[in-house]
C-alpha cells in the first residue's frame, strides 16, 4: 500500500496547478494538491504505525480513513490534471488510486477481522470477571473485631 502510495510523489512534483489558472482552473486546485500531499504523508506515518503494531484497531482505522481520504484527492486532483495539464498524467494518478482499492479492501476486511477477535478477547475478560465477582460474592464476610471502649460510670 505504502509503495503503491510512493509512486504517486514523482507524479504529484510535476504537477503545476498555478499555471492551470491560465486556462480558467480555480485557485482550488492548488490547495487540493497541497492537501494531497499531506495526505500522502499522513498516509505513510500512519501505516507504519500499523506495521510496527499491527494489532491496534486504531492504527488500523487511521491508516483506512487515511487512504479513503488520500484516493478521493486523488480523483478530484486527477480530473483536474486531465483537463488543464495532461490527460496522460491524470490517467496515471487514477490508476494508482484504482490500484490501492484492492489494497483497501484488505484493509477494511483485516480492521472487521481484528476488530472481531478483540471483541471475543473482551467477552472472554469480562466472563472471567463475572466468575471472579461470583466466587467473592459467595465468599462470607470477614468479621472484625472492635475494640470497644466504654465509657467510665460514675460510682
Amino acid at each position: 500500500m505504502v509503495a503503491n502510495a510512493n509512486r504517486l510523489d514523482p507524479i504529484l512534483a510535476q504537477l503545476n496547478p498555478a499555471a492551470w489558472k491560465e486556462a480558467g482552473a480555480p485557485d482550488a486546485y492548488l490547495q487540493q494538491l497541497q492537501s494531497t500531499r499531506r495526505a500522502l504523508q499522513y498516509l505513510q506515518i500512519s501505516a507504519d504505525r500499523l506495521s510496527r503494531d499491527p494489532n491496534r484497531v486504531t492504527f488500523a482505522m487511521d491508516t483506512y480513513f487515511r487512504l479513503q481520504t488520500m484516493e478521493q484527492m486523488l480523483g478530484s486532483l486527477a480530473a483536474g490534471v486531465k483537463r488543464y495539464q495532461n490527460p496522460a498524467i491524470g490517467d496515471l494518478l487514477s490508476g494508482i488510486a484504482n490500484e490501492n482499492a484492492a489494497n483497501r479492501e484488505f484493509l477494511e476486511q483485516y480492521m472487521k477481522d481484528l476488530a472481531a477477535v478483540r471483541e471475543a478477547e473482551f467477552l472472554v475478560a469480562d466472563a472471567e470477571a463475572q466468575r471472579c465477582r461470583g466466587i467473592l460474592s459467595k465468599q462470607p464476610p470477614l468479621i472484625q473485631k472492635r475494640s470497644v471502649v466504654l465509657p467510665k460510670q460514675e460510682k
